[in-house]
């Protein structure tokens, strides 16, 4: 019996010759993550341990990104906390204000992350970098504490479900209509601690940034990892952000899966998530009532991509935000930010009636830079659609792609680049 791409990275990193599906393993890291929220607790937890320092400077990643700049006392405070044991142990990958970028977008960009890795990190959407190749996912601020001080983590080897990806997607069509899609099919727990691997010809239809936006959500179908094959595309994204080598791992004919699915791309419509869960899905040929809206978000871990941003400008820049709706743009990383200024973007969303944000995570947590009051709807490119997630526990969000985000901006309610004739 073979091994998935998944349990191949695992067996490793535990330095095994095999693993099969449910055994308990310890593994060493490539990578530990945390952020402003995530790491305090962390770094309390160390204080109680009888070690001195990080395992490895090099291998721990501190992004300051979910509520910088602060945004009030008690952040501020979670932010110093970070700042000093960055500083105290002379971590190499601490990103605070001018440098930082949400986390998820931010450490593929400076090649912190690469194929063959084992990766974990305090915050659910860590299984981000399996768009790459590696084995990521997301841990508790105690298993990041012991991550740090020991390089090693504790996994149960998951089983896996094959996604065959095949066909082309229509223009308008992307990443996120396709992760909607999978988790609206199987449903919010369909892969619950199971590794989604992607395979299949329709891969190389998707951008690098369509992966990320694919890999990200794995955890909103309950799956431990996402993970997609290293193919010529994802080595040339890590040959041009990362001076780090990789290895690559690939599945083993006679691999076992749980479930086998089959996506064609060509079939796949804009899709949105309707309240308040990722699975309570439709296309937007589904939707035949009039859903009128107050916000829209674009950006997020999931899509404040360089491609999302040229996306949602391409639909607004022969159109004006819909006067009374607020439509709130974020560059996921000043890279980003920078890239989106010289191409002329932010001066579309601007002129186009938009504002737009330094990186921050704010908005998607309901922590700062578009909360939700009373009743107030919104169409948002995040990845999480709970109840109060962004903001009163009476208003509704809406996920979807930023090209559906962009059109909804426009006419006011959740509509897409069609109805405006693009």
């Amino acid at each position: 019996m073979g091994m998935t791409m998944t349990q191949k990275i695992l067996a490793a990193a535990a330095g095994l010759d095999k693993v099969e599906a449910g055994q308990l393993i310890e593994a060493n890291l490539d990578l530990v993550l945390g952020n402003d929220i995530t790491s305090p607790v962390a770094i309390h937890e160390m204080d109680k341990m009888t070690v001195n320092t990080v395992f490895d400077k090099d291998k721990v990643a501190l992004v300051m990104d979910h509520f910088i700049p602060n945004k009030d006392i008690k952040s501020a405070q979670h932010c110093k906390c970070v700042r000093e044991f960055a500083c105290k142990h002379d971590i190499t990958n601490y990103f605070d204000v001018g440098e930082m970028g949400i986390e998820h977008a931010l450490l593929p960009e400076k090649g912190l992350t690469v194929a063959g890795d084992v990766i974990i990190g305090a915050d659910s959407h860590t299984c981000t970098y399996g768009a790459l190749g590696a084995f990521s996912t997301g841990v508790g601020s105690t298993d990041m504490a012991a991550g740090m001080a020991t390089g090693k983590a504790w996994f149960k080897v998951p089983s896996a479900i094959k996604f065959n990806i095949v066909g082309k997607p229509a223009k308008w069509v992307g990443g996120k209509d396709v992760i909607l899609h999978i988790i609206g099919m199987i449903g919010v727990d369909g892969a619950l601690y199971k590794s989604m691997e992607f395979v299949g010809d329709g891969i190389r239809n998707l951008s690098m940034d369509d992966r990320f936006t694919i890999a990200n959500m794995a955890i909103e179908a309950g799956g431990k990892n996402g993970i997609f094959p290293v193919d010529d595309m994802a080595m040339a994204y890590m040959k041009e952000h990362s001076k780090r080598e990789w290895k690559v791992y690939e599945a083993d004919e006679d691999a076992v899966y749980d479930e086998e699915y089959t996506i064609d791309l060509s079939n796949l419509r804009p899709t949105i998530a309707f309240p308040h869960l990722p699975e309570n899905t439709k296309t937007i040929d589904e939707i035949k009532e009039e859903i009128k809206i107050d916000q829209v978000v674009i950006g997020s871990c999931t899509n404040g991509r360089i491609d999302d941003l040229r996306i949602a400008a391409e639909i607004l820049a022969d159109h004006k935000v819909k006067k009374g709706i607020r439509c709130i743009v974020i560059p996921a990383t000043q890279n980003i930010y920078l890239q989106a200024m010289e191409e002329g973007l932010l001066k579309i969303f601007i002129e186009a009636g938009a504002v737009v944000s330094t990186p921050t995570c704010g908005p998607c947590l309901g922590g700062y830079m578009g909360i939700l009051a009373e009743y107030e709807r919104c169409v948002s490119t995040t990845n999480r659609n709970f109840v109060g997630r962004m903001g009163h526990v009476d208003s509704e969000i809406y996920l979807a792609s930023p090209a559906v985000a962009a059109a909804s901006a426009v006419t006011g309610k959740i509509s897409s680049p069609e109805d405006l004739g693009l």
